[in-house]
C-alpha cells in the first residue's frame, strides 16, 4: 500500500479548492471532522463493551 505523500495531498487540497469554492471549504472540514469524532466515539465505545463482556463471562466462567 503506498501513501499519499506532499505533492499528492497538495494536489487533493487544490482540487477541493476548485470545486467547492474558498466560502465551502471551511463548512466541509467542519463536517469531516465531526464525522470523524463521532466515528472514533462509536469504535471507543464499542471496544469498551467488547472489553466488558469478555470481563463479565470470564467471571462467570469462575
Amino acid at each position: 500500500m503506498s501513501t499519499i505523500g506532499i505533492p499528492g495531498l497538495i494536489l487533493i487540497l487544490i482540487l477541493a479548492l476548485v470545486l467547492f469554492g474558498p466560502r465551502k471549504l471551511p463548512e466541509l472540514g467542519k463536517a469531516v471532522g465531526q464525522t470523524l469524532r463521532e466515528f472514533k466515539q462509536s469504535a471507543n465505545e464499542l471496544t469498551k463493551d467488547l472489553e466488558f463482556n469478555e470481563d463479565t463471562s470470564k467471571k462467570a466462567e469462575r
